[in-house]
């Protein structure tokens, strides 16, 4: 088990935010985190990571409590791609991707040839080594996320964590990162999760589902299991239909919301 959840309960001051979360992932699975907004997602992740220490509850890394871990060695074992939408750092693309290997290196180290190449290589993985030798605050928001994932992967983690990856991206932006996802979890053997708006895309990639709702309901199981359309009613108040459709020889699933409650 790569890490455990057990009645985790966070509270801003005095208002509550997260009660009694629990939730389990195995190694090389994808997990979704689905919910509306303002109920605690982000802070979620937050609290898996140790920026935020839970008020009831703990989050066991292999088994050890995240808050027993040095931060080196916590960060050897896992990667974060926050939200992103702009840079405003001039850093070359390079440069963005190699910083991922900081937490391997001391913090005087500077970087090599084989930190560059290594840089390159996972770029040219996930299809955007064109981007190599451009700057980061001249990149499309979908280019951007693309460099920042490379940052996340270029150490290899574990356990890779991303907050609304997909979020303000175009369509074909939506799916290079749903791609780049499937592969992370498929070649590179990393466990992935995923905070996003939305369901659809937690049907094509996740194993596991968490639904997270006002007034602290949650729901958790198998993103087959987890992602029905009364549940979609419950935490979302809409009225959607779960389509199967075939393209390519390939089976896939889809929501198609179409009322509100």
């Amino acid at each position: 088990m790569i890490l455990q959840v057990k009645k985790g309960t966070f509270s801003y001051g005095k208002r509550k935010i997260l009660k009694d979360i629990s939730f389990d992932l195995k190694e090389e699975e994808v997990m979704s985190i689905l919910g509306p907004n303002g109920v605690g997602k982000t802070t979620l992740l937050r609290c898996l990571m140790g920026f935020l220490k839970w008020d009831t509850g703990k989050a066991l890394l292999f088994g050890k409590d995240i808050n027993e871990y040095a931060e080196k060695e916590l960060w050897e074992n896992l990667s974060y791609v926050p939200q992103v939408k702009k840079s405003v750092f001039s850093y070359g693309v390079l440069e963005m991707v190699v910083m991922g290997l900081d937490k391997e290196n001391s913090f005087f180290h500077i970087p090599t040839k084989e930190d560059y190449d290594k840089a390159y290589e996972t770029l040219k993985e996930l299809g955007v080594e064109k981007l190599s030798n451009r700057y980061c605050d001249e990149l499309s928001g979908g280019e951007l996320q693309m460099v920042m994932i490379a940052r996340a992967l270029v150490s290899n983690p574990k356990l890779l964590i991303l907050d609304e990856p997909e979020s303000n991206l175009d369509m074909k932006n939506q799916i290079r990162i749903i791609e780049a996802i499937k592969h992370i979890n498929v070649n590179k053997k990393s466990a992935c999760i995923i905070n996003t708006h939305f369901p659809s895309h937690a049907l094509q990639i996740s194993d596991k589902t968490l639904f997270i709702g006002n007034d602290y309901k949650t729901t958790f199981d198998e993103s087959s299991k987890a992602i029905t359309e009364d549940n979609l009613q419950k935490y979302f108040q809409i009225k959607a239909k779960i389509l199967n459709f075939q393209a390519e020889e390939v089976e896939y699933k889809t929501i198609a919301p179409y009322k509100t409650i």
